[in-house]
């Protein structure tokens, strides 16, 4: 028997902690002040060194906050982060998404910048400020920036940020042994998704939305210890998925794969979900890292990146390359069904729907069908946000 308007909107009938308000994904002040206490605070990641290769190389990002950033590798091979505006009239320095640059020129006036973020010249500069303004007050707003863990690039842009390692504790000590040799992007595309970024990163929460995919329910779920994987929560939100072998050879089409990872055992898999919005997946030949960019309540870009190691022969990236798309690029067998879910709940929890509830109440010893994860997730959420996810008002 359905249920009447009063009984739909009532609270579930478990403990607070076991399910949110929807309407925390919809809220266009929560979602900005998310922005504000979620990701400004935090170490995100912006892109990863391999994208910068050589001196002067640059790469633009959009930080989860708002603000444009411009990352670039100096002279002296430093990778800095620095604001994409120009501190004259406040316009973009650079448009292209990438590309290399020894100065970086504002087109509106010709003030140029170097890659240390000094400001080298101001176009007619004696004869407009004489002596009351000098390059020296014009540099650019540089912001924190460490290369750490797998030599991915990370930004803060809180000047008085704890140190990353402070920020991650122990939630990478897993994967560690798996990031001791250089890696090399050769993957990277972006989904425009419209959902919250919060469901997006509750999938990569709980894994009983195995249930979605066809292969992994005739596959992964069959294999002797799917069910024993247990997260593990770390404080600032962050979270690990303990290791399974994956039989790759059961899946129709498929074959164990021929190329492996240092250290890692054949077929293995870890995963590491850091705050707010940031997963690690490391299965077997590949890392693929996911980076959340909140654009609005009901829309998010995720940028996907897919990593081999830089030793690489043209043979074993090839099959890296096979590996990846054949599960993770954009026509894998896996990561639409993940868009086309969350798009979903972005579609029925829209605001004026009247979804009301979110429910985040397995338990299962913390194992792989438990939503402990979403629970750990919600818990830094409230406790960052001053007030509790399952009544945000």
């Amino acid at each position: 028997m359905g249920r009447t308007a009063a009984e739909w909107s009532a609270p579930p009938k478990f403990p607070a902690t076991h399910y949110v308000d929807s309407r925390l994904y919809t809220d266009e002040a929560i979602f900005k002040e998310e922005k504000e206490k979620l990701f400004r605070p935090s170490w995100i990641i912006a892109c990863h060194e391999s994208e910068l290769p050589e001196a002067f190389d640059y790469r633009l990002f959009t930080h989860p906050a708002g603000v444009p950033l411009i990352m670039v590798r100096g002279d002296d091979a430093r990778v800095r982060a620095f604001y994409n505006i120009c501190p004259h009239r406040g316009n973009t320095i650079l448009h292209d998404p990438s590309g290399n640059a020894k100065r970086m020129t504002c087109i509106f006036h010709q003030w140029s910048f170097d890659t240390r973020g000094n400001c080298v010249e101001i176009s007619r500069a004696e004869q407009g400020y004489q002596e009351r303004f000098r390059k020296e007050d014009a540099s650019m707003r540089e912001v924190k920036c460490e290369l750490a863990y797998g030599g991915f690039v990370w930004v803060n842009l809180a000047d008085d940020c704890a140190p990353l390692r402070e920020f991650i504790g122990g939630a990478m000590d897993i994967l560690d042994p798996y990031m001791q040799e250089p890696m090399e992007l050769f993957h990277y595309h972006r989904a425009h998704v419209r959902t919250n970024f919060k469901l997006w990163h509750d999938t990569n929460s709980e894994f009983y939305h195995d249930f979605l995919h066809y292969f992994n329910r005739i596959t992964g779920m069959l294999q002797p210890g799917y069910f024993d994987r247990r997260y593990t929560g770390f404080p600032n939100g962050h979270a690990t998925v303990g290791s399974m072998q994956i039989q790759y050879d059961k899946y129709e089409g498929s074959k164990e794969r021929a190329v492996g990872w240092p250290g890692l055992a054949p077929g293995g898999w870890y995963m590491v979900d850091l705050f707010p919005g940031m997963t690690y997946n490391l299965r077997t030949s590949v890392m693929r890292i996911d980076t959340s960019i909140p654009l609005s309540p009901n829309e998010v870009l995720i940028e996907f990146r897919g990593l081999g190691l830089k030793r690489d022969t043209a043979e074993e990236r090839a099959q890296r390359v096979f590996d990846h798309n054949t599960i993770w690029g954009p026509f894998g067998r896996n990561l639409h069904e993940d868009l086309l879910a969350v798009t979903g709940q972005g579609r029925a929890m829209r605001e004026g729907t009247d979804s009301r509830w979110v429910i985040q109440g397995r338990e299962e010893n913390s194992t792989i069908h438990d939503e402990v994860g979403m629970r750990h997730y919600y818990a830094e959420w409230s406790r960052r946000m001053g007030r509790p996810a399952y009544a945000p008002y």
